[in-house]
């Protein structure tokens, strides 16, 4: 295998920022450079990338100010497939999946199976330094790796979307505790909540209902794993409701013990979500945004009601969800598109403006 003297990269050097008194906007940039390859550690590879997915986070970072704990200029991107070239002998040659959050397996956290919020975590295109996706190689610790096997003809970029749109919605369902017959409501069938879908279903959720305002992916998502959607286009959240609870009625569904997954990370998809939490029911927040949003927290005690967080998707589920994938259980294929990597800055632009119906996975073009 080929080991590199330079790794290629697009990196942030700034992001987007906006004059708070003048409201001046300037642009964040992106530029493609080489940084040099570290001196690999024990335990550590270096993985040559095959795809990486550009994701709702990465465009937080660029676009609206989130900060990374590893500060610009740094390559983005922790959505990641590829082929081990050096490092940890028993790793090189092979295809894997690197995950988007590695926790340090020492501290409490990880110690009691929440490492997937490790405080020491590290996340590659944030808090692994200068090191991200949107590269031809990155270095990472070997421990973490997924080993990808038996992929027959899928191929190896689209498989990086495993690495966070399918994975965090497994964690997410573990973090709601979802059992076989629970009904389901998912708000946002984008990038992850299309995955939030099928995974529920593949999970053995009862009845799953879909919410989105783009009637072509409510629709797509008929086919899989939704049994009814809702276009909440021009309607406020007592009026989507209204149509849940016509769907209950309809089929004599209980209105207590629901498990909500709210993945738009929009304050009127958050809002949406508080409104439909009733009687023991949890509330799964999913995706992320920098809005606030008003809500009674009483109802919780009256309701028997959970609000739960969830944080990317520990290792060591990566092989099952995996295996749901290649074995046809949860489809990539049909939401999924690939683009050389130097069209990351028109990438970034047009998921911005619209999360795409396919993840966009950019494959290394230097």
């Amino acid at each position: 295998m080929a080991v590199p003297d330079k790794i290629l990269t697009w990196q942030m050097v700034q992001p987007t920022s906006r004059n708070r008194e003048t409201g001046e906007v300037t642009p964040g940039k992106l530029e493609k450079t080489e940084i040099p390859v570290p001196e690999l550690k024990p335990g550590e590879v270096l993985v040559e990338v095959a795809g990486c997915g550009v994701c709702h986070t990465d465009l937080g970072y660029f676009y609206d100010g989130v900060p990374t704990v590893s500060k610009p200029p740094l390559t983005l991107g922790h959505e990641i497939s590829g082929t081990v070239v050096a490092g940890d002998g028993k790793w090189v040659g092979k295809e894997v999946l690197i995950p988007a959050v590695m926790p340090c397996r020492q501290c409490y956290l990880c110690k009691t199976r929440r490492g997937n919020r490790c405080l020491s975590q590290k996340m590659p295109g944030n808090s692994i330094g200068i090191y991200g996706g949107f590269s031809s190689h990155i270095p990472v610790p070997g421990i973490d790796l997924c080993e990808i096997r038996n992929r027959g003809d899928m191929p190896l970029e689209h498989l990086a979307v495993v690495a966070d749109a399918a994975t965090t919605p497994f964690q997410a369902a573990k973090r709601a505790d979802l059992e076989v017959g629970d009904n389901v409501i998912v708000i946002g069938v984008g990038g992850v909540g299309q995955y939030m879908v099928q995974i529920a279903k593949a999970l053995g959720a009862g009845t799953v209902i879909a919410i989105d305002i783009d009637e072509e992916r409510l629709q797509n998502m008929l086919s899989y794993g939704a049994d009814f959607v809702v276009n909440a286009t021009g309607k406020n959240s007592r009026d989507v409701s209204g149509e849940i609870k016509a769907i209950r009625k309809q089929k004599g569904l209980p209105g207590y013990g629901w498990k909500i997954f709210e993945a738009t990370g929009t304050k009127p998809g958050q809002e949406t979500a508080l409104a439909l939490l009733s009687f023991t029911g949890k509330l799964i927040i999913v995706g992320f945004g920098m809005q606030k949003v008003e809500y009674s927290i009483s109802r919780l005690m009256a309701f028997d009601a959970e609000i739960i967080g969830t944080w990317g998707c520990l290792p060591e589920y990566y092989p099952q969800v995996l295996e749901m994938v290649l074995s046809g259980k949860v489809s990539l294929e049909p939401f999924v598109q690939t683009r050389p990597m130097s069209t990351i800055a028109d990438a970034f632009e047009e998921a911005h403006s619209k999360s795409p119906d396919k993840r966009i996975v950019l494959t290394p073009d230097f």
